[in-house]
């Protein structure tokens, strides 16, 4: 079992003069509950090398366990700061993708060609595709075969518009995840700010928030088990 995960490259807040990127529990959560299982697990970034961590996410009130482990791990380190181009990948090798947030993929990943074909392809593939927190917004440009919106009709979940409101920074993304769910005809739906919340339709599984990054994971892999 082979897991692509894409991070952002991304480190700007907007003109905020702030630094953001990928949050840090939304990849230690589910790179360890891929780990844990077996999987070999892939990073890749629209870059390459080592992509932007959001300072935030490193602060003490946000550290977990496993993000406690991940930056103990030398081995977690070394992958971190080698991830592949994103351009030129193919779903081929990989049975599943995992996108981490943080607000960086806003920005980067939600316009990027080359992410937005392989997540096409990877559902086309009959491979499951996970996003959360802000990595639902990603999807913004991706299309079905039928060339509709790939959200279109389906159930789906992502940072809401509240949660944004609650870390002040609604007028500062260029656009809000829930909102552009919904704009895309997704059948949008959230738990209370902050608590996990997952949603799988098909192929596709979304998370809320970095608290649904665990969750998240572990649904991928029983779709994994599944097929």
């Amino acid at each position: 079992m082979k897991i692509l995960i894409v991070l952002t490259s991304h480190d700007k807040l907007g003109d905020t003069g702030r630094k953001t990127g990928f949050w840090l529990e939304e990849l230690a959560a589910p790179y360890y509950v891929f780990k844990d299982a077996g999987a070999e697990v892939v990073l890749a970034s629209p870059k390459g090398g080592r992509p932007p961590l959001d300072p935030k996410s490193s602060e003490p009130d946000f550290q977990t366990d496993l993000t406690r482990r991940f930056d103990a791990d030398g081995e977690a380190d070394a992958t971190l700061s080698a991830t592949v181009p994103l351009d030129g990948l193919s779903h081929d090798g990989f049975d599943a993708m995992f996108y981490p947030g943080g607000h960086g993929p806003l920005w980067d990943l939600a316009e990027d060609p080359a992410s937005i074909r392989l997540i096409e392809a990877t559902l086309q593939a009959g491979k499951p595709v996970a996003l959360v927190c802000h990595a639902p917004g990603v999807l913004r440009h991706a299309k079905a075969p039928d060339g509709k919106p790939l959200v279109d009709g389906k159930d789906v979940t992502g940072f809401t518009n509240t949660e944004e409101e609650a870390v002040g920074l609604t007028e500062v993304v260029p656009f809000l995840v829930e909102n552009e769910l919904k704009r895309n005809g997704g059948n949008f739906s959230k738990a209370d700010d902050w608590a996990p919340y997952v949603l799988a339709d098909g192929l596709l599984i979304t998370g809320q928030n970095p608290a649904s990054s665990g969750a998240a994971a572990e649904r991928l892999l029983e779709r994994l088990a599944n097929r």
